[in-house]
């Protein structure tokens, strides 16, 4: 498994499963699966509220805990000094574990400051390797780095074809935060398995548009956490070590972009309103 070095040393795999959306009576299942042909980072969050799934399949797996990493998220109403303490430790016990990989401040609201101030104890206490955020984009990102000794290692941000974020990506290399894509496949959007360009590429490579997408991200040197409930579109997402897409293809695809968030805005409004009424 290809692994990514984050910025405080620790190691995570390029490649993951999340289980945004995926029922909690579906978790367990799903991410044994995913542990079975391969998967070592699982991407969860407290808003899925599916963490015990999660925790559960690890445990039922028989794999050494340090050989998997996982991430989990604070929601926006446990974003502040106060309360995202005890919000960690509620997904600790979800989870069943004894610590998380990663975790991040999920959306870039409330009191970010005072969260960040717990996190950076909780890892300094071994509760946390590795924390960071999801979703500030680089204004958001440079200021939060500038006015913290701890950085984050990673941001997890929208990510596709349609929205390549390649100023995004260079701040973050220029601030040795690593870039993680959520949304890899625009969730279908703008019929994304029928594009033309990415249905010849996927030809000359007889691989799936899935995989294309995902090896345009992983040589970006951008990590993935792809979802699916079929077992064997998980073995086919996993599949994508043994191809390189050559500079012209990589170029092909970058000139798809309309660089205009798809699935969420964050300085739209409505997405805002709509977030916020979320963490009531």
């Amino acid at each position: 498994m290809q692994t990514i070095t984050l910025n405080d040393g620790n190691k995570m795999p390029i490649i993951g499963y999340g289980v945004f959306q995926i029922d909690k009576n579906q978790t367990q299942k799903c991410v044994e699966d995913a542990l079975s042909v391969g998967y070592r980072l699982i991407d969860t969050a407290a808003i899925y509220d599916n963490e015990e799934g999660v925790g559960a399949a690890i445990k039922s797996s028989g794999i050494r805990r340090e050989e998997i990493f996982v991430t989990t998220k604070l929601w926006i109403n446990n974003i502040n000094k106060n309360d995202a303490k005890q919000a960690f430790h509620t997904s600790l016990k979800k989870l069943g574990l004894d610590y998380v990989d990663l975790y991040l401040i999920h959306q870039p609201f409330n009191d970010v400051y005072g969260a960040w101030e717990i996190m950076c104890e909780l890892k300094k206490d071994g509760f946390i390797k590795s924390i960071g955020v999801s979703n500030f984009y680089s204004d958001r990102l440079t200021e939060f780095c500038f006015n913290n000794e701890v950085k984050p290692a990673l941001n997890q941000v929208e990510c596709h074809p349609f929205l390549p974020q390649f100023d995004a990506k260079k701040v973050m290399c220029d601030l040795k935060v690593v870039m993680q894509s959520w949304a890899s496949f625009a969730e279908g959007k703008n019929n994304i398995f029928s594009n033309d360009v990415l249905k010849n590429i996927s030809k000359k490579y007889d691989k799936s548009i899935a995989q294309i997408i995902l090896r345009w991200l992983i040589q970006r040197e951008i990590a993935v956490i792809p979802k699916t409930l079929s077992k064997d579109r998980m073995i086919e997402n996993m599949s994508v070590f043994d191809f390189i897409l050559d500079v012209s293809d990589m170029e092909a695809i970058a000139k798809i972009g309309q660089s205009q968030y798809i699935i969420c805005d964050h300085r739209n409004i409505d997405t805002v309103n709509f977030l916020l009424n979320l963490a009531k």
